[in-house]
């Protein structure tokens, strides 16, 4: 079997254009590839989520949606990793490892279910052997306190919410690879 495709879109140019912000990372830089602690555990990974800082964002923003995706991933619909919502405004940092199923106390922001199933950061997991993917993450500016979902919406649920609903968004796209 081959996964020879073309190259997937970026998620996010295909949606209505958007102001960015400022996103940093201490772990993680634009167009590198990421280090295996940042990979899923059934890689051999630590599926550690990692530090993220971002600032001036609008200021009319009231909160944050946090976001992983992997648009290259042989599905035809790419693969959500992380979906953290309603992270108060107050918070602008994530610390590595803030993903974790426990999470950290972010003021009733919380994760919904991820494609692996799980509540969370999901690390990394391309195929053996296949190109390097991108892994999107963005931090969403939301011009509300509170996106009305709950920790049962899909992914794809949010990406509609957020849609309606975020003022700015902030993007470092690192890569992964496993070789084959």
């Amino acid at each position: 079997m081959t996964l020879e495709r073309p190259i997937a879109p970026d998620p996010y140019e295909l949606l209505p254009t958007l102001p960015s912000f400022t996103l940093t990372s201490d772990d993680v830089q634009n167009g590198e590839p990421m280090d295996a602690r940042h990979a899923h555990g059934s890689t051999g990974g630590d599926n550690v989520s990692p530090q993220l800082t971002w600032s001036d964002f609008p200021a009319e923003t009231k909160s944050f949606t946090v976001t992983c995706y992997d648009p290259d991933a042989p599905t035809g619909s790419g693969f959500w990793h992380w979906v953290l919502v309603n992270v108060p405004v107050e918070v602008t940092q994530l610390p590595s490892g803030a993903g974790g199923a426990a999470g950290t106390d972010l003021g009733g922001a919380f994760s919904v279910r991820n494609d692996y199933g799980e509540q969370g950061y999901g690390g990394a997991a391309p195929p053996p052997g296949d190109r390097p993917h991108r892994y999107v993450f963005a931090v969403h500016a939301v011009d509300v306190d509170h996106l009305d979902l709950t920790p049962d919406a899909s992914p794809a649920y949010v990406g509609f919410n957020l849609t309606f609903h975020t003022l700015a968004r902030a993007v470092i796209r690192p890569t992964y690879q496993i070789k084959g």
